[in-house]
């Protein structure tokens, strides 16, 4: 375990770390790695979001002090963390899905806005809290479809409702960072993670739940923005960038600050090259390409992840391909009624064991 770079695995054996949205696919991920390093896991979220659920189907409910709530309900959210009193939260409850973003707008600025204002009060009413790390999105910077790559620096302004929202999380973070977290107390970092892909997402409008749905009914796979680029990354690559970053800020807190977490330029790759390697992987299966006519997303999304390298020594370990492999790997042993959260700690162990 020693070997994952840049991350203090000590830091979080016997702590109490708090994980909102911990019934959603990434928090279930989460959930296990945490148990995995032997933290004491809390979770704050609403019920599992889609059906079947990761949460579920893993038994991730028996590893975690499970606290069903709405981030919105700021009474219910400050009593959970007075009554809890964990030492480090990772913030991930959120309406993470663009289209969802337009067709429920008021909700997702609510939930994302309002939710991240809501934690950052009751992190200010408490003692406990001494490191707290905001997940947001690489949606947030503004995006005109160029061939560049986003620093942490650049504008923020995402377009749509789901990305705006996370452009919004990001500045109120900054502003309670600068107003009432100067002095000591809870250092205070965001992570701007780029699309990430593994075993257990169920989620609509994605495309790699789209492909296991496809492949297991024997379907071609549709796609419907072939050409679109995006930084896509195995779910554990930026859960573990999120621990590198949450136990790095509490060790010097000048490291606390906002950090681009996805992919090598190589691994920057567009919808159609991501569906070619799942098809190779599982087997038998094709795609076909289709317009949906769908709301505006951008064409063209890479980080810059020179930063969070530089200063906190951290380095992506599985490229594309494996993240997909993996990713196959999880859906087969799903598919055969197989035990999921054996084959989800195999992978953390192969992660932290490379």
């Amino acid at each position: 375990m020693e070997k994952v770079v840049g991350l203090s695995l000590d830091y979080f054996k016997g702590k109490k770390v708090l994980v909102t949205g911990h019934t959603g696919f990434k928090g279930s991920w989460l959930c296990v790695l945490l148990n995995r390093l032997r933290s004491d896991v809390y979770g704050y979220s609403l019920e599992p979001p889609t059906d079947p659920s990761l949460y579920e189907i893993a038994n991730i409910d028996g590893i975690v002090h499970s606290e069903i709530g709405d981030i919105r309900d700021f009474d219910h959210l400050s009593e959970y963390i007075r009554r809890t009193s964990p030492q480090v939260i990772i913030h991930m409850a959120a309406q993470p899905i663009v289209k969802v973003g337009y067709s429920e707008p008021r909700m997702t600025y609510e939930t994302n806005v309002m939710g991240t204002v809501n934690i950052l009060e009751a992190i200010r009413g408490a003692d406990s809290v001494e490191s707290f790390v905001n997940v947001t999105t690489d949606k947030v910077y503004e995006n005109n479809d160029e061939e560049e790559f986003f620093r942490e620096g650049d504008k923020l302004n995402g377009h749509d409702p789901y990305s705006n929202s996370k452009s919004c999380s990001e500045l109120v973070t900054d502003s309670y960072k600068k107003c009432f977290f100067t002095e000591g107390g809870c250092a205070i970092s965001t992570a701007r993670a780029g699309n990430v892909i593994g075993g257990g997402d169920f989620a609509q409008f994605r495309i790699i739940p789209d492909c296991v749905t496809a492949a297991i009914e024997g379907k071609d796979i549709v796609i419907r923005n072939p050409k679109s680029i995006r930084p896509f990354q195995h779910v554990l690559e930026p859960l573990f960038a999120y621990l590198t970053i949450a136990s790095s800020q509490v060790r010097d807190r000048t490291l606390s600050g906002n950090y681009n977490v996805g992919p090598e330029v190589s691994d920057c790759v567009n919808v159609e090259k991501l569906v070619s390697i799942f098809c190779k992987y599982w087997g038998g299966t094709t795609y076909n390409i289709q317009g949906d006519n769908g709301p505006h997303e951008a064409k063209v999304l890479r980080l810059d992840c020179s930063l969070i390298k530089e200063k906190l020594n951290y380095r992506p370990r599985w490229n594309i391909d494996e993240a997909v492999r993996r990713v196959v790997e999880w859906s087969k042993v799903w598919k055969s009624n197989g035990d999921v959260r054996e084959i989800m700690e195999k992978q953390i162990d192969d992660y932290m064991g490379e």
